[in-house]
């Protein structure tokens, strides 16, 4: 076999996804072929070990300073990506593999996505700090322990109770009438600075407890503040809870976030390379719902319902199983998933993949954020359970029928993120620390819904129900998810879109809209817009000829998760330059005319 290094140097405009980016023969035998695997390691990122060391180095800093926001650990990651960002720079571009040039990209990117982060997290800890005047406080004592400087525990009692009178007295003010001391404070502003509490009280006992019963000085003057001090800050993190972020004890919280703004988004798609305005990503969901509604209407029509698709979901809801069987449920989905996909020949399974995935059940907690499936190895499964109230229960169920989860079970599990995950770790894991990236990652997933819904793998009306209720809530999550970000949109106007444009029981809409507004900016959008992506991406080397079917399904996992765009250049085997910037407008090439 050639090495990569060999090919580039004698063809270097060829597409390598066609010459050299098969995976090695046999190696999802059981066991596997080795001296394929062993002759593919030789055309590995020349740039791999880098790609690890920066993330290590990253994570390391973190770890040496764990006070988030604090401004030294800002300065310190601040200066680790300058320097990286420095030698980066000075490296010779042209002595790197091809798959090294591709990683340098990423590595570019990640590195000047990780300097705007210490710049925009710098702006929110300033708009923090009047609910936090104490926060150096408690910060200082951590890092100076860090710093290794031995404890003073007469002075380290001062401090703490230094810090529970200032912290009581924020709380009583904070639970007068008239407030005045929250009248500058945002919502947003509010939930963060709870957070930060929260952190800050973490900090607080890994510091004590390096010191109490070790010792004897500092337990006699410190063990006593030390409780006082916890106590307060709890004190004062529930009043900011009841009184600025309206949680009640005993009634239903709101749905409450943090959304990052026109610049926040800038950042992330900067880093993911999508070249669209947010504007832009709002108008493809509301384009993509154009063929959806045309679809459902279609099969509403078969199901005997006329127009009415939404009569034809509610008759879908009604065909739960009974409780107990909802695994066996997904069982059957899986195998018959499975199976269609091996027969249609256009991807590598390894068969050992297909054998250790397992079940687990959602518990009713993690349901109120997650009403679904959540993927992987171990893939959980949401279904109603006797601790729910009954109409928690009933929403659950109708939210959980085996036709919704038809068109899920294999984006969680084969091909989907169980068998990405199956695959990085074993030849790409530096790319996967790199860039965990959702275009990737549920791009890759959703795609393959998007590839069964063309060959025909729904048994019935019901399934194909299922698959265009998941395909409008893909949808819809760019629509709903980027207004919110931007500001535009409240959680009350992202669930109440929910319910009237996808169809969701009302307690599945909130739970989606409280699990949208923890995750990272684009992680909703990233779905259907990483779908697409790979959509444009299979148009142009498989429906013209380029490549096979599974030769680009193979290549696309083979290279592990990176910005899509970058996928594209990689299998394209065309040379990239150092400076290359976003450019690829996707949807043009797929757009519904």
């Amino acid at each position: 076999m050639k090495s990569l290094a060999l090919l580039l140097v004698v063809m270097p405009g060829l597409a390598l996804a066609q010459q050299n980016r098969a995976l090695p023969a046999g190696w999802a035998d059981d066991p596997p072929a080795l001296a394929p695997l062993v002759d593919f390691a030789a055309t590995e990122s020349t740039l791999r070990v880098a790609v690890l060391r920066y993330t290590q180095d990253v994570a390391a800093v973190k770890r040496r300073f764990p006070v988030a926001y604090s401004p030294a650990r800002i300065e310190r990651l601040r200066k680790l990506s300058e320097g990286w960002q420095k030698r980066l720079g000075a490296l010779d571009y042209g002595s790197l593999n091809f798959e090294g040039q591709i990683d340098y990209l990423a590595l570019r990117n990640r590195i000047a996505y990780d300097l705007e982060l210490t710049r925009l997290e710098t702006q929110r800890a300033a708009q923090m700090a009047p609910l936090l005047p104490f926060f150096d406080d408690i910060r200082l004592l951590q890092e100076q322990r860090f710093d290794r400087k031995r404890v003073d525990p007469r002075a380290a009692a001062a401090t703490l109770d230094k810090l529970t009178r200032q912290v009581t007295e924020l709380t009583r003010v904070l639970k007068e009438p008239r407030k005045p001391s929250a009248s500058t404070v945002s919502g947003a502003v509010a939930i963060r600075g709870e957070d930060q509490i929260q952190k800050l009280r973490e900090v607080l006992k890994d510091w004590h407890n390096f010191y109490d019963g070790y010792d004897p000085n500092y337990s006699w003057w410190a063990r006593k503040p030390y409780g006082e001090a916890d106590a307060a800050l709890q004190a004062y993190a529930e009043a900011i809870k009841s009184e600025l972020m309206g949680i009640k004890p005993g009634a239903k919280p709101p749905i409450l976030g943090d959304p990052v703004l026109a610049a926040g988004l800038s950042a992330d798609l900067a880093v993911e390379m999508i070249p669209y305005s947010p504007k832009e990503l709002i108008e493809i969901g509301e384009q993509e719902f154009e063929w959806i509604d045309q679809q459902l209407r279609i099969v509403a029509r078969r199901m005997g319902h006329g127009d009415d698709w939404k009569a034809a979901l509610e008759q879908t809801k009604n065909l739960a199983p009974p409780p107990g069987e909802a695994p066996a449920a997904i069982y059957e989905i899986a195998h018959y998933s499975e199976d269609f996909i091996a027969k249609q020949h256009n991807i590598t399974l390894a068969p050992l993949a297909r054998e250790v995935w397992r079940l687990a059940m959602q518990s009713p907690e993690r349901q109120l954020i997650n009403p679904f499936f959540t993927g992987g190895e171990v893939t959980r499964l949401s279904y109603p359970t006797d601790s729910m109230s009954y109409e928690d229960r009933l929403m659950s169920q109708r939210g959980n029928t085996p036709h919704f989860n038809f068109p899920t079970v294999q984006h969680e599990l084969v091909p989907g993120h169980h068998y990405q995950r199956w695959m990085s770790d074993r030849f790409s894991g530096h790319r996967d620390a790199l860039s965990d990236t959702p275009f990737w990652t549920e791009g890759w997933a959703l795609y393959w819904e998007f590839l069964l819904w063309d060959t025909s793998f729904a048994r019935n009306d019901p399934d194909r129900m299922g698959m265009l209720f998941w395909r409008a809530h893909r949808a819809a999550r760019i629509v709903f998810s980027l207004n919110y970000q931007l500001g535009n949109w409240t959680p009350q106007q992202c669930v109440d879109f929910l319910v009237e444009r996808v169809g969701h029981e009302r307690a599945n809409a909130e739970a989606e809209v409280r699990r949208s507004t923890q995750a990272p900016p684009l992680y909703q959008a990233a779905y259907m817009l990483g779908a697409l992506q790979i959509r444009a991406l299979y148009k142009e080397l498989v429906d013209s000829g380029r490549m096979t079917a599974t030769d680009f399904h193979d290549a696309v996992l083979l290279g592990g998760p990176m910005p899509v765009e970058l996928v594209r250049a990689r299998l394209l085997g065309q040379p990239v330059s150092k400076d290359a910037k976003s450019q690829w407008r996707f949807y043009e090439t797929i757009r519904r005319r």
